[in-house]
């Protein structure tokens, strides 16, 4: 295609796009005679439509499909959702996922809170957010495969005078330090912990990006009547910032509450979900899609939605309660 035909079909597009806007307008022109609440469904009926489609179809399927044995065949009741409680292999996944939410949210909040007080008003602090923040720019496979390398091993034997080198940066401080490297990813339980500290590498900057915005909201009034009357710096966080922030700090710990329950990508890049690392996300993916079993694929996803559902309601309520104060 030469300069011309991508001049003309540039032309074209930009024609039929203008074509398709104004009968939109005309629609909506002869639509509005009759009424706004006819052009508040001209613009609503296709969103209603695509989820009425995208979610709540696949979502009636998925509960049906959770009452039925692997291969979607014989109608099994509940026993999927027993399985999840009571397999052994099941429960470790129920373990993770509850270590994921328990400690992801709380530890990622407290870090980027610190450091949003930490640098708030400081030299170069547009800097200092932007090398915290920088992770969140990554996508969850470019920084699993990131700590992948940090976290990588190879063979060491003590007794061996020369031993390959180490590329993976832990295990090459320890060789410095006059200790053995570790196979961090295989090493259970805490593989898992050396998992969440990517999200918490991740969702730092999340955190004090937003409630860093919280703190800079607070009245100066207040903080000085504060300082005159002799609060020291642990006193001001504890009862000024705190409170002031505190339904920002709701927001923050339940968004990234959410984040770890449908954890996929890093458990998948990193060790597949294998030597007990595998979450609620990434099991009802293997069961779906590689055991063969959509049964308890299905209950797994089904599990996932309702655990969910909790953490959306408490954030919305006290974001209501934020507005109204």
């Amino acid at each position: 295609m030469n300069v011309a035909d991508k001049l003309v079909a540039m032309v074209l597009a930009l024609a039929a796009f203008a074509v398709v806007i104004g009968l939109i307008l005309f629609v909506v022109s002869l639509l509005e005679r009759r009424g706004a609440r006819r052009v508040a469904w001209f613009f609503v009926g296709p969103t209603v439509l695509l989820l009425i489609v995208g979610l709540l179809y696949p979502a009636g399927r998925t509960v049906v499909r959770s009452l039925f044995d692997a291969a979607g065949s014989s109608f099994i009741g509940i026993a999927n959702y027993t399985a999840i409680f009571s397999s052994p292999d099941q429960l470790v996944v129920l373990r993770n996922t509850v270590l994921w939410v328990l400690v992801t949210p709380f530890v990622a909040t407290i870090v980027g809170l610190l450091y949003a007080i930490w640098v708030n008003g400081a030299r170069g602090e547009a800097v200092a957010k932007a090398l915290i923040f920088l992770p969140m720019a990554i996508s969850f496979v470019g920084a699993s495969i990131i700590w992948k390398f940090v976290y990588e091993y190879r063979f060491y034997d003590p007794d061996v005078r020369v031993n390959p080198e180490q590329i993976g940066l832990l295990n090459q401080l320890l060789v410095w330090l006059g200790l053995q490297p570790q196979q961090f990813l295989l090493n259970q339980p805490w593989n898992n912990l050396f998992l969440i500290v990517v999200m918490i590498w991740i969702q730092a900057g999340f955190a004090m990006t937003i409630l860093s915005a919280a703190i800079k909201a607070i009245p100066m009034e207040i903080t000085e009547a504060a300082t005159l009357d002799g609060v020291s710096s642990t006193q001001l966080f504890r009862y000024v910032t705190v409170p002031a922030i505190r339904p920002t700090l709701v927001v923050v710990l339940t968004t990234i509450a959410i984040g770890c329950l449908k954890v996929f990508d890093i458990v998948r890049t990193m060790t597949g979900g294998l030597y007990g690392t595998s979450v609620v996300a990434n099991e009802f993916y293997t069961q779906s899609f590689t055991a063969g079993n959509q049964g308890l694929g299905a209950a797994l996803a089904v599990l996932l939605f309702v655990l969910v559902i909790p953490i959306i309601v408490y954030n919305v309520r006290q974001l209501r309660q934020a507005e109204a104060r």
